[in-house]
């Protein structure tokens, strides 16, 4: 089964859109939206296992130039 994660990122003033094109070409990212709130943009993730996610937000989102702050939410189902 699939991992899925949110990813709720903060941008420097002025980065958003640039930020966005970068997120769009990462493997696992699944849809990203930009969003009003706390939080400038919200990526959907998917790697088959967590730490897949992991390099995804280590390797992939962390480096990239205007992003200020990350917070990552691991999606779990309740029966």
């Amino acid at each position: 089964m699939a991992t899925k994660a949110f990813i709720l990122i903060e941008t420097a003033v002025g980065k958003s859109k640039e930020v966005i094109g970068s997120l769009e070409k990462l493997p696992g990212v699944k849809s990203v939206d930009a969003v009003t709130g706390p939080y400038d943009i919200i990526v959907v993730a998917e790697s088959s296992d967590l730490n897949g996610i992991g390099d995804l937000v280590s390797q992939g989102v962390h480096p990239l130039a205007g992003i200020t702050r990350t917070v990552t939410c691991l999606s779990v189902r309740l029966k």
